[in-house]
């Protein structure tokens, strides 16, 4: 088993290895989620990406960043969750509760059979998920343009009223937060995604709406806002 060796590998300034995060990563190592830490993918405004594997299998590892991250900007948008309306504005324990929400919104869009990355773990800082690709990570929709763009727009919608069935809004949805894998969507990136019940759910939701229907206008798709939001509560109360 790889220990602290294969962290050590992939330190950055961005203070992602810190004791804390050490510790916690050894812990899943030694409970056998994962064996070693194989290459950076991604440094995000709060959370390194890197690719680690378990034997023979690829998977994710997500690492909030304890001290260099906007947890101020992080509480802003977690205390709007009547899941997390407790919070107090308190560093670790709003990382700690923004890593958990991701973790708890993966898992109940994966219940509802919305196509995301399956989660496998989470401790703390870190969330342990489902490598997306084949050799190679799966390109950003940004990246990659569909072959059949209305189709894979088509395919967007329908995962978005999935979602919305499990009483989630993604909050954050775009071009950078949506996987083109064999030319189907995967959506990505849950850290942001509140109850449709949360008072501000309605005004995400046009503005996942909105990113999504601008990018794909430029593919010559077009789809009016107001009624692709009538489509999505309609479709999403049909049982």
């Amino acid at each position: 088993m790889v220990t602290r060796t294969s962290q050590e590998r992939f330190r950055t300034d961005r203070g992602v290895f810190d004791a804390f995060t050490d510790r916690n990563l050894f812990e899943l190592q030694s409970h056998g989620v994962y064996d070693e830490v194989i290459s950076p993918l991604f440094v995000g405004k709060e959370s390194n990406v890197f690719i680690a594997k378990k034997g023979k299998t690829k998977l994710i590892l997500k690492i909030y960043r304890i001290q260099n991250c906007d947890f101020k900007r992080m509480f802003n948008y977690i205390k709007q969750d009547p899941r997390y309306d407790f919070l107090k504005n308190k560093r670790r324990e709003i990382i700690f509760s923004w890593t958990q929400r991701e973790y708890k919104n993966l898992l109940r869009a994966q219940k509802g059979n919305v196509r995301v990355p399956k989660v496998l773990s989470w401790k703390f800082n870190i969330i342990v998920e489902e490598f997306i690709g084949d050799k190679e990570p799966a390109p950003r929709l940004k990246d990659s343009i569909p072959k059949e763009p209305q189709q894979f727009f088509d395919e967007i919608i329908k995962q978005i009223i999935l979602l919305y069935k499990s009483g989630l809004i993604h909050g954050d949805l775009s071009a950078f937060n949506i996987l083109n894998h064999h030319d189907k969507p995967v959506l990505i990136d849950f850290s942001q995604s509140t109850l449709t019940k949360t008072p501000n759910a309605e005004e995400l939701l046009k503005r996942d709406l909105q990113n999504v229907i601008s990018f794909f206008a430029k593919l010559r798709v077009m789809a009016d806002l107001e009624e692709t939001l009538q489509k999505i509560k309609k479709e999403a109360t049909k049982k």
